[in-house]
């Protein structure tokens, strides 16, 4: 896998960005949060490389920011 994308939104309890990857093969996945994206950046990075075996880590990381929905009336 050369990029995997994670979705970043902020939760609303408690503030915090939390970015989460779906393994598109159905075998789990990758959620982490942190308080600022400095901080999101590192640990996307250290869930990423826990989460596949050496050699096979993408290249790349994405993150796409996902903000709240908007209402708009007909």
């Amino acid at each position: 896998m050369e990029e995997i994308t994670f979705q970043v939104s902020r939760c609303e309890e408690s503030g915090r960005l939390v970015a989460s990857w779906d393994d598109p093969t159905g075998q789990g996945g990758i959620t982490t949060q942190a308080r600022d994206l400095r901080e999101l950046q590192e640990q996307v990075v250290e869930a990423t490389q826990c989460h596949f075996e050496p050699g096979t880590t993408p290249g790349r990381i994405r993150l796409h920011f996902v903000t709240g929905a908007f209402l708009v009336p007909a």
